[in-house]
């Protein structure tokens, strides 16, 4: 985890110094079209101080989490590729509920899209429903792992 944390630490204030350069350069600015001249252009400004609050959170988490843990392979210098190599984790080989969960996100979105308040709230009960089907997927049914 040293190396995520690392990654969105220089990625945050990456976009910090861009949204300082950004708000000087807006500020700044000779070009006519552009925009009145002494006056922050505020939308790109908030945009990318935001994206680097995003990267802030997720850097923070990483952070406390790479502490809390032992280092991985990939954090120590003298770790081998042969170190992480073994069961990755489970993948479902044949579901068909993360096409639904794909079509409620679509349906959500193109509400959103198009502020359509009965579209939103339709995709919004469809992504609970699809996801509570996505979770207990092997908990009922005929895939019902464990002892019958």
């Amino acid at each position: 985890m040293k190396t995520e944390h690392k990654l969105f630490a220089i990625t945050m204030a990456a976009l910090f110094t861009f949204a300082a350069i950004y708000a000087w350069a807006t500020y700044n600015n000779t070009n006519p079209s552009f925009g009145r001249p002494d006056q922050v252009e505020w939308i790109g400004t908030v945009a990318l101080t935001f994206g680097g609050f995003l990267c802030g959170m997720i850097w923070l988490v990483f952070l406390v989490i790479s502490r809390r843990i032992d280092p991985r392979p990939e954090d120590r210098p003298d770790g081998e590729i042969s170190d992480t190599s073994g069961e990755v984790g489970f993948f479902s080989p044949g579901s068909y509920w993360p096409i639904g969960l794909a079509a409620a996100a679509v349906f959500a979105g193109v509400g959103v899209a198009f502020w359509m308040a009965w579209l939103m709230f339709a995709g919004a009960i469809a992504l609970i429903i699809v996801s509570a089907g996505l979770v207990f997927e092997y908990y009922t049914g005929t895939r019902k792992l464990g002892p019958e």
